[in-house]
């Protein structure tokens, strides 16, 4: 069951989107690609004209799992697969393509061994993975470096200040049990202006994902990390992106992206 706080977050999200509700309805009953297009379209709107409580609406029941045992264990054995499907896959990297330059420094949390960067960029010195299975994690071709640590146990990031252009987690906020913590760190390790692209779809460890992204819809998740930006502060306004590529017929995929704000 939602907390109390929470509950009052997605009413507002609910009024949020009141106005292109009805479109989001259709979407699920009709499957023509008109349709496709609309609800590609309320993805986007999501993060427009947010509401948000004026404190952080969630309990810790929220981020609680199914299974809390040791991720260490969990995460053990590598997975040398992707986490969502190839026509996914392409549509990230075509998506950061668009946005990284080549010479940035760029962080990847719960990064393994690929990271769906673009084959033709080049990155900075410092392309960094954390990440939780070693092996994985050697196996990537564009990091630089590496750190096996868990982000459950303690959100710290173990860099400094102003390190990084960019921040990606692909398919991974939600199984962050301290979001907000990490939110902060990110914001922190971020250089001013620099940007945290996190990417989602409705693949996951369902025992591994918090309990209120198990409970909400695809539209809802959008609203949720988008408010993880809001609350750890230090952000620009959270937007977010449907890149899916061919909705309905492969897996969706969606951007929520922050920038850090310029030092004044």
């Amino acid at each position: 069951m939602l907390s109390v706080p929470t509950s009052l977050l997605l009413a507002l999200f609910s009024a949020s989107c009141d106005a292109f509700s009805t479109i989001s309805v259709n979407h699920r009953r009709q499957h023509d690609s008109h349709t496709a297009l609309s609800a590609q379209s309320i993805a986007e709107k999501v993060l427009a004209n947010p509401q948000w409580p004026e404190a952080w609406p969630y309990s810790d029941q929220d981020f609680a799992r199914q299974d809390e045992s040791a991720d260490s264990e969990f995460y053990d054995q590598p997975r040398l697969c992707y986490h969502i499907d190839d026509a996914a896959v392409t549509a990230l990297t075509e998506y950061y393509s668009t946005c990284f330059k080549d010479g940035e420094d760029v962080l990847d949390l719960c990064s393994s061994w690929v990271s769906h960067y673009p084959k033709d960029w080049k990155g900075g010195e410092n392309v960094v993975g954390l990440g939780m299975n070693e092996y994985e994690l050697s196996q990537n071709p564009v990091l630089t470096s590496y750190e096996v640590k868990d982000l459950n146990e303690d959100p710290t990031l173990p860099f400094e200040d102003n390190s990084f252009d960019k921040v990606t987690c692909v398919v991974s906020i939600d199984y962050l049990n301290k979001p907000l913590q990490v939110c902060q760190e990110i914001a922190r390790v971020l250089r001013p202006g620099g940007e945290c692209i996190l990417s989602m779809s409705n693949r996951c460890f369902p025992t591994k994902a918090f309990q209120i992204w198990l409970q909400t819809s695809d539209l809802e998740h959008i609203f949720i990390a988008g408010s993880f930006f809001h609350y750890a502060g230090g952000f620009d306004p959270p937007s977010s992106l449907d890149i899916s590529p061919n909705p309905g017929r492969s897996d969706p995929l969606y951007i929520v992206k922050a920038a850090k704000k310029q030092e004044s």
